[in-house]
């Protein structure tokens, strides 16, 4: 781990392009909310995200999303940039509440041309569309009337993805239904520290719930209109190990890694969620209905998996339903990132390798990867060398994972540009091209000249 943290452009051993395939899809992702702005532009309606944030004391230094990056406006030089850099995949979310102002109802044409005109310039310059249908801002009149803990979100969802699928399917080949859905359930209507800010276990296991189904029913939904499209979703994953090797620690590892990564990948492959690890998904009965098990199950085309870190867990009387207590990276005295998470490119290598060990996962893409730190503006540039020592690392471990026989396609850096990273606000970067955001000038970093290269 020298190598990341010695501000060094010494170089790791050889890492090439070539050795991952030819059908290797490199790409960089983004969502709508964290880049767009433009929050009530051309009829767009209020996301969760947009209440959320002007409330006082939910975001770092009161800080919101409302011009963002300026993406809205700024979409075409953006794509010219990321052209630039040699990038062939752009993987980006659409907004609902800019497509369906109130959710449910009459559309709007405006936000129904922007992402035409988004979708047309990515092909334009040869650059393809991956699609997440849903980033967390739901609109916010649905979730005035419960929004994921209410059962009509199942239809509701399906309305929108129907129409994003008539409107976009012809262009767009590969798309991911639900972008972290255990982050967005479970920072949003367990712990309240995400939008829309409802805490404890009778908002989290109905939002769970509908949730997954949404997942399945959205993917269906795509295949009607496109049985040739790509269908995935995606999952943010962590590697768990126990902190002492006794079977208290390991037996909360279990259950953590159930939480984390297991309770929406297992319903989807026809095993339904991991109740006997996890006891209280018995109280799920509560929300169940007749025939939810063939509800929850879809046979999808591609898992993407967000790996950034590894978590190490400790046995805990005091935290409620897991009973598994996370020891912080930064008292393990490990290598960390500005978001305090742990340097450990091994994480990845473990995370590939557990998924796809699933006979019904079918095929992998890393549809996140990366890491915020310090950057500093000198000379009007930035130096960035532990981001890019941070990639490498970890591309040598997708690496290692793919030679040893998982079928991990493809490989996207979260994220194109500094973005609004939720709750921390503008403080952590996470891009390869750095954002001003008092003037919306674009730099790029050390980091994206070095991905430009590694692509060419």
């Amino acid at each position: 781990m020298s190598l990341l943290f010695s501000d060094s452009h010494e170089k790791s051993p050889i890492l090439h392009k070539k050795y991952f395939g030819d059908e290797f899809k490199w790409g960089v992702s983004t969502s709508a909310y964290q880049t767009e702005g433009s929050h009530l532009a051309h009829g767009k309606g209020l996301s969760i995200w947009d209440v959320f944030s002007n409330k006082k004391g939910n975001i770092y230094k009161g800080q919101k999303g409302d011009m963002a990056c300026d993406f809205y406006e700024r979409f075409g030089e953006d794509l010219e940039l990321m052209k630039d850099l040699n990038i062939p995949n752009f993987r980006f979310s659409l907004s609902w509440p800019r497509l369906i102002p109130n959710g449910t109802g009459a559309p709007n044409e405006k936000g129904i041309d922007f992402y035409n005109r988004l979708i047309d310039k990515c092909l334009e310059l040869d650059i393809e569309p991956w699609v997440t249908l849903y980033h967390w801002d739901l609109p916010n009149e649905l979730e005035k009337k419960g929004g994921w803990t209410n059962r009509d979100i199942v239809d509701w969802f399906k309305e929108y993805t129907d129409l994003c699928v008539r409107k976009f399917g012809d262009r767009v080949k590969h798309w991911m239904v639900l972008n972290e859905p255990l982050v967005f359930v479970g920072a949003g209507y367990y712990l309240g520290v995400h939008a829309p800010g409802k805490r404890g276990l009778k908002n989290f296991l109905p939002a769970m719930h509908h949730a997954a189904i949404c997942q399945a029913e959205g993917a269906r939904l795509i295949k009607h209109h496109y049985p040739k499209s790509e269908v995935g979703t995606t999952f943010s994953c962590s590697h768990i190990e126990a902190f002492r090797p006794i079977e208290k620690d390991k037996l909360a590892a279990q259950r953590l890694d159930a939480l984390v990564n297991r309770l929406f990948l297992e319903p989807a492959l026809g095993m339904g969620y991991p109740v006997k690890d996890l006891k209280f998904l018995k109280k799920l009965e509560n929300y169940w209905k007749p025939g939810d098990e063939n509800l929850l199950k879809f046979d999808f085309d591609f898992i993407g998996i967000q790996n950034y870190t590894r978590e190490i867990i400790k046995h805990s009387y005091l935290i409620p339903y897991v009973r598994a207590n996370i020891i912080k990276a930064e008292k393990r005295k490990v290598p960390i990132t500005l978001m305090k998470w742990e340097v450990y490119p091994e994480s990845i290598f473990h995370i590939l390798k557990k998924f796809d060990g699933y006979a019904d996962v079918k095929k992998i893409y890393v549809t996140e990867n990366g890491a915020a730190f310090n950057d500093i503006l000198k000379n009007g540039e930035i130096d960035d060398v532990k981001r890019t020592n941070y990639i490498r690392l970890y591309l040598d471990a997708i690496l290692r994972a793919k030679n040893n026989g998982v079928n991990v396609q493809g490989y996207f850096v979260w994220s194109f540009t500094d973005n609004f990273e939720w709750a921390e606000g503008f403080f952590p970067r996470f891009g390869l091209v750095y954002i001003d955001f008092k003037t919306q000038q674009r730099i790029v970093k050390s980091s994206g000249k070095w991905y430009r290269e590694f692509l060419k």
